[in-house]
């Protein structure tokens, strides 16, 4: 452990050169080996040794001797019932505190320890501060929201669209706030046809959460409802917590209808603005978004009239034109019945000339036709075919006579020739021949056997025989 300085344990740091730090003068041998440095020398360690020590750590305690110079730092006592210590919190730092601090406040500030090494005072450099009882929450803000953020609740994928148009409105907050107030003022400015309907709910305290969930139950079973509006106006944490309970944040991520977060200012934020569809910085702004501008409605109808009307009177202008065109083309019916009577007989004179000229024509083709037909008549060509007829019977008489006078005289010599050659000549001059019953001609003994019956055919007649022997 290091030696106690300023009434506080501190740690000790290896990095650090120990002869920073000489020992007392009791353990030195001689004035020759003393190590001295001066008061800023020695401040200057000893803030080095304390930021090192103590780089950010968080202290409650109560604001006394609070003054904020012209430079718009702040600089403080921070003290308990038992021990003080001074504070400075700069101006980057101071800005973005939401209140500012009194004498007998209580705080909760989140600080690096230091040492001020004109006075050699040591003192807290504060970065932040909030009220005490603040920080439980904050605390309990963060880890429901780790918690939520873990289970996608606050993931864009989940969230619905808010409708274009919203035609009826649900309002859950406080039916006296001003929130509702601001709500329905921007509502009937902006667009009066809006349906809003106002389920009330407590929107601080303890029982603020149950209501906001009952609330939230109730208008899903309000018919025509498309878009709500959950919020109240500003006000602190503690004001603010019933937004903060995770029986709410999950009542609106279960909501089937498009929810917009409005609790207090722009700069709060609470888990029902990460939760929720939609979040707006405040209820009047909450309102703008679920509502269309009339007057950008009666601008667009203000456009679109002027374009309809100059769209109807180029219209008439047209027609009137055309109007006019046929009023100029208009005539008396009587002389309109003049030219077609008049058209009438000159088409009738035409279809008498035109039938005069087709009956001259076809009896001009008739009688060519008459004539042509005459000359093709088949009686002449008949008498032709007759007379050819009558010379070409004569010639195939003739020719016939010729052919069977001289087939006669070859029939003759072939029937000499025959008789010649013919087996009944040879029979006639007394020869005779055998022949197999099947009419085969036996020529030699061999071809048949004792026994065997032949045909034996003479000049006249046939003998039928049985063999009785062969040589």
């Amino acid at each position: 452990m290091c030696p106690d300085y300023a009434g506080s344990l501190l740690t000790c740091r290896k990095d650090l050169p120990m002869d920073r730090f000489p020992p007392p003068a009791s353990a030195a041998s001689g004035t020759s080996q003393r190590n001295v440095i001066s008061v800023s020398e020695l401040n200057r360690q000893a803030k080095r040794l304390l930021e090192i020590s103590f780089p950010s750590i968080w202290i409650e305690g109560e604001i006394s001797n609070f003054v904020r110079p012209a430079s718009g730092h702040w600089y403080f006592t921070l003290k308990d019932p038992s021990a003080q210590v001074r504070a400075a919190m700069f101006r980057n730092s101071n800005q973005r505190i939401r209140f500012l601090p009194r004498e007998g406040l209580q705080v909760l500030v989140r600080a690096r320890v230091s040492l001020y090494e004109g006075r050699g005072d040591y003192q807290l450099i504060v970065d932040h501060m909030e009220e005490a009882g603040e920080g439980a929450l904050r605390r309990a803000f963060e880890e429901l929201k780790n918690k939520l953020a873990q289970e996608g609740l606050f993931d864009d994928s989940r969230k619905q669209p808010l409708p274009s148009m919203p035609k009826h409105v649900g309002v859950i907050t406080s039916p006296t706030g001003a929130a509702i107030r601001d709500i329905l003022t921007i509502l009937k400015r902006r667009f009066p046809a809006t349906r809003i309907t106002i389920i009330p709910t407590a929107v601080q305290g303890n029982e603020a959460a149950g209501q906001i969930v009952r609330a939230l139950q109730l208008a899903e079973n309000v018919a025509g409802i498309d878009s709500l509006i959950v919020g109240r106006g500003g006000g602190s944490l503690e004001d603010l917590w019933p937004f903060n309970e995770e029986v709410v944040a999950r009542a609106i991520a279960a909501c089937p209808i498009p929810v917009v977060s409005a609790v207090g200012h722009e700069i709060d934020f609470t888990i029902a603005d990460f939760v929720a569809d939609h979040r707006a910085p405040t209820p009047s702004a909450a309102a703008e978004i679920l509502s269309q501008n009339q007057e950008d409605w009666r601008q667009t109808l203000r456009i679109y009239q002027r374009k309809l009307t100059s769209l109807i009177g180029t219209r008439l202008h047209l027609q009137q034109q055309a109007l006019n065109a046929l009023k100029n083309r208009l005539r008396h019916p009587g002389q309109k019945l003049q030219e077609h009577s008049q058209r009438l007989d000159d088409l009738s004179i035409r279809l008498q000339h035109a039938m005069r000229h087709q009956l001259l024509t076809r009896h001009n083709a008739l009688i060519s036709a008459d004539k042509h037909l005459r000359q093709a008549s088949p009686l002449h060509f008949v008498q032709q075919l007759k007379l050819q007829n009558r010379h070409f019977d004569l010639r195939l008489n003739a020719s016939m006579q010729s052919l069977l006078s001289r087939l006669k005289q070859d029939m003759a010599h072939l029937t000499g020739q025959l008789e010649t050659l013919s087996p009944l000549a040879t029979l006639s001059r007394g020869y005779a021949m055998a022949q197999t019953p099947d009419g085969k001609i036996i020529r030699k003994s061999q071809t048949v056997a004792e026994g065997d019956n032949i045909k034996v055919s003479l000049s006249e007649g046939h003998l039928v025989c049985s063999v009785t022997e062969t040589h």
